[in-house]
Order: structure tokens, then C-alpha cells, then sequence
């Protein structure tokens, strides 16, 4: 986890713990964290569902307590975990997040870290790398 804070370690900390204590095979398998910019660390885990569709993921859930709990104050960093199936080698991980998400976090702060998997481990980036051509509505 070279060139990551301490801040950004206790992300992933919060992560790991989010799905480590709620995980169930098929149901929850990502965890996520976000530092919101007053500081609060809010976590989520993903919601699955019989029809895949109306599946919610982890950040989805993170912003909603978040904003729900205190209000709009921002994403300054935000990262999701996923823990392995019981057949699957290897631990939980930092994961990128997917195109919704990366729309969602996007929408709620243009200026939001995300923490991805990196060659070396992870490492930080902005949504806006992420999402370089990002979708508008009409002339906006």
C-alpha cells in the first residue's frame, strides 16, 4: 500500500471490516468506506438480489447513509473491497469502482479520491480520471 496516507489505510481498514463482519456468499461480497469532507468515515455493504437488476453496490449504499445521517457534506475519499467467494483464493482487495458507481460518485462530488487497485497495490486517483467523459444532461 505504498504511497497511500494513513487516512486512506484507515479507509480500507473500514472497508475490510464493513464486509468482513457482513459478508454472506451471494448476497453481500463488497464492502466500501468514504471519508466525507467534514471528516466522518461512513461505510456500506453492497445489496444483492434475486434479479440482478435492482442489485445495489456498496458506495451506493455509503453515500445514502452518509447523506441520510448528516446531510450532503462532500466525498473526499472513497474505496470499495470485495471478499472473496469461500472457493475463491486470495483475501479481500481494494476493487475499482463500476461505471454506475463511478457516475454516482461523480455526480455527489466532481472531486472525489477513489482508491483502485494499482500494479503495486492500491493507489489513489480522482473520479474524474476515472470517468474522463463524463455523461451530461442536455447543455450542462
Amino acid at each position: 500500500m505504498s504511497g497511500l496516507s494513513e487516512q486512506d489505510k484507515e479507509l480500507i481498514a473500514a472497508a475490510t471490516e464493513a464486509i468482513s463482519s457482513r459478508y454472506r456468499n451471494d448476497w453481500q461480497e463488497v464492502g466500501a468506506a468514504m471519508r466525507t469532507r467534514d471528516g466522518r468515515i461512513v461505510t456500506g455493504v453492497n445489496i444483492d438480489a434475486y434479479i440482478g437488476r435492482i442489485a445495489v453496490c456498496a458506495e451506493a449504499i455509503a453515500i445514502g447513509r452518509a447523506i441520510t445521517e448528516t446531510g450532503d457534506h462532500g466525498i473526499e475519499t472513497i474505496v470499495a473491497v470485495r471478499h472473496p467467494k469461500p472457493d475463491e483464493p486470495g483475501s479481500i482487495a481494494v476493487v475499482s469502482p463500476c461505471g454506475i458507481c463511478r457516475e454516482l460518485i461523480h455526480d455527489y462530488d466532481a472531486g472525489a479520491r477513489v482508491i483502485v487497485p494499482g500494479k503495486g497495490g492500491p493507489t489513489v486517483t480522482t473520479v474524474g480520471e476515472l470517468l474522463p467523459n463524463k455523461y451530461r444532461r442536455g447543455s450542462e
